[in-house]
Protein backbone atom coordinates (compact mmCIF):
# COMPACT_ATOMS: atom_id res chain seq x y z
CA UNK A 1 0.00 0.00 0.00
CA UNK A 2 2.84 2.44 0.81
CA UNK A 3 4.37 1.76 -2.60
CA UNK A 4 1.07 2.40 -4.39
CA UNK A 5 0.40 5.65 -2.51
CA UNK A 6 3.94 6.97 -3.04
CA UNK A 7 4.99 7.05 0.63
CA UNK A 8 7.68 4.41 -0.04
CA UNK A 9 10.03 3.68 -2.91
CA UNK A 10 10.29 0.37 -4.76
CA UNK A 11 13.67 -0.34 -3.18
CA UNK A 12 12.20 0.12 0.32
CA UNK A 13 9.43 -2.36 -0.35
CA UNK A 14 10.21 -6.03 0.30
CA UNK A 15 6.80 -7.50 -0.60
CA UNK A 16 6.76 -9.72 -3.69
CA UNK A 17 3.63 -10.94 -5.43
CA UNK A 18 4.21 -14.63 -6.18
CA UNK A 19 1.25 -16.06 -8.15
CA UNK A 20 0.20 -19.60 -7.28
CA UNK A 21 -2.70 -19.86 -9.75
CA UNK A 22 -4.36 -17.96 -12.59
CA UNK A 23 -7.96 -18.67 -13.65
CA UNK A 24 -10.35 -16.82 -15.97
CA UNK A 25 -14.13 -16.67 -16.42
CA UNK A 26 -14.94 -14.58 -19.48
CA UNK A 27 -13.59 -11.06 -18.84
CA UNK A 28 -12.73 -11.85 -15.18
CA UNK A 29 -9.22 -13.12 -14.39
CA UNK A 30 -8.41 -14.38 -10.89
CA UNK A 31 -4.81 -14.52 -9.69
CA UNK A 32 -3.96 -15.79 -6.21
CA UNK A 33 -0.77 -16.22 -4.32
CA UNK A 34 1.20 -15.39 -1.21
CA UNK A 35 4.40 -13.63 -0.20
CA UNK A 36 7.77 -15.42 -0.02
CA UNK A 37 7.33 -16.22 3.68
CA UNK A 38 3.75 -17.53 3.10
CA UNK A 39 2.50 -15.21 5.84
CA UNK A 40 0.22 -13.08 3.63
CA UNK A 41 -2.21 -14.41 1.06
CA UNK A 42 -3.74 -12.30 -1.70
CA UNK A 43 -6.26 -12.60 -4.53
CA UNK A 44 -6.52 -10.23 -7.49
CA UNK A 45 -9.71 -10.09 -9.55
CA UNK A 46 -9.04 -8.33 -12.86
CA UNK A 47 -11.61 -7.29 -15.44
CA UNK A 48 -10.03 -7.41 -18.89
CA UNK A 49 -11.44 -5.63 -21.95
CA UNK A 50 -9.68 -5.76 -25.34
CA UNK A 51 -6.50 -7.06 -23.67
CA UNK A 52 -6.37 -4.20 -21.13
CA UNK A 53 -7.02 -4.51 -17.38
CA UNK A 54 -9.90 -2.09 -16.83
CA UNK A 55 -10.65 -2.94 -13.20
CA UNK A 56 -8.63 -4.45 -10.35
CA UNK A 57 -9.94 -5.74 -7.04
CA UNK A 58 -7.36 -6.81 -4.48
CA UNK A 59 -8.05 -8.96 -1.43
CA UNK A 60 -5.42 -9.56 1.28
CA UNK A 61 -5.77 -12.35 3.85
CA UNK A 62 -9.31 -13.06 2.69
CA UNK A 63 -10.76 -16.34 1.47
CA UNK A 64 -12.61 -15.60 -1.77
CA UNK A 65 -15.41 -17.60 -3.40
CA UNK A 66 -16.55 -16.62 -6.89
CA UNK A 67 -20.11 -17.43 -7.89
CA UNK A 68 -22.25 -16.77 -10.95
CA UNK A 69 -25.33 -14.80 -9.99
CA UNK A 70 -28.62 -15.26 -11.81
CA UNK A 71 -29.35 -16.81 -15.18
CA UNK A 72 -26.88 -17.79 -17.84
CA UNK A 73 -28.48 -15.01 -19.91
CA UNK A 74 -29.17 -12.18 -17.42
CA UNK A 75 -30.85 -9.94 -20.03
CA UNK A 76 -33.78 -12.30 -20.43
CA UNK A 77 -35.06 -13.87 -17.22
CA UNK A 78 -37.02 -17.05 -17.75
CA UNK A 79 -40.60 -17.41 -16.67
CA UNK A 80 -39.48 -19.89 -13.99
CA UNK A 81 -37.56 -17.08 -12.23
CA UNK A 82 -40.82 -15.39 -11.25
CA UNK A 83 -43.90 -16.99 -9.83
CA UNK A 84 -47.23 -15.23 -9.62
CA UNK A 85 -49.41 -15.96 -6.62
CA UNK A 86 -52.80 -14.58 -5.79
CA UNK A 87 -55.08 -14.50 -2.79
CA UNK A 88 -58.51 -13.08 -2.08
CA UNK A 89 -57.05 -9.91 -0.55
CA UNK A 90 -54.02 -9.24 -2.74
CA UNK A 91 -51.98 -10.33 -5.71
CA UNK A 92 -48.20 -10.28 -5.66
CA UNK A 93 -45.24 -11.58 -7.61
CA UNK A 94 -42.65 -13.56 -5.72
CA UNK A 95 -39.10 -14.12 -6.83
CA UNK A 96 -38.05 -17.72 -6.53
CA UNK A 97 -34.52 -18.49 -5.29
CA UNK A 98 -31.87 -18.60 -8.00
CA UNK A 99 -29.15 -21.19 -8.10
CA UNK A 100 -25.76 -19.47 -7.66
CA UNK A 101 -23.09 -22.07 -8.46
CA UNK A 102 -19.65 -21.70 -6.98
CA UNK A 103 -17.17 -21.29 -9.85
CA UNK A 104 -13.92 -20.91 -7.92
CA UNK A 105 -12.62 -20.85 -4.35
CA UNK A 106 -9.29 -19.54 -3.15
CA UNK A 107 -6.97 -22.07 -1.64
CA UNK A 108 -3.93 -20.00 -0.63
CA UNK A 109 -5.19 -19.64 2.96
CA UNK A 110 -4.48 -23.34 3.52
CA UNK A 111 -0.89 -22.78 2.31
CA UNK A 112 -0.53 -19.84 4.69
CA UNK A 113 -2.02 -21.93 7.51
CA UNK A 114 -4.57 -19.35 8.64
CA UNK A 115 -8.31 -19.23 9.03
CA UNK A 116 -9.37 -16.18 7.04
CA UNK A 117 -12.60 -14.20 6.72
CA UNK A 118 -14.66 -15.25 3.71
CA UNK A 119 -16.03 -13.11 0.93
CA UNK A 120 -18.25 -13.96 -2.06
CA UNK A 121 -17.64 -12.24 -5.40
CA UNK A 122 -20.65 -12.54 -7.72
CA UNK A 123 -20.02 -12.25 -11.44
Amino acid sequence: MRLLTGTATASASSFSFIPQSITSFGPTVLVEGCDRACSISWVHAWTVSDGVITQLREYFNTSLTVTRLGNSNPSSPSSSDYESTSSASSSKAEITPLHCPSLWESSVSSWVGKSLPGLVLAI
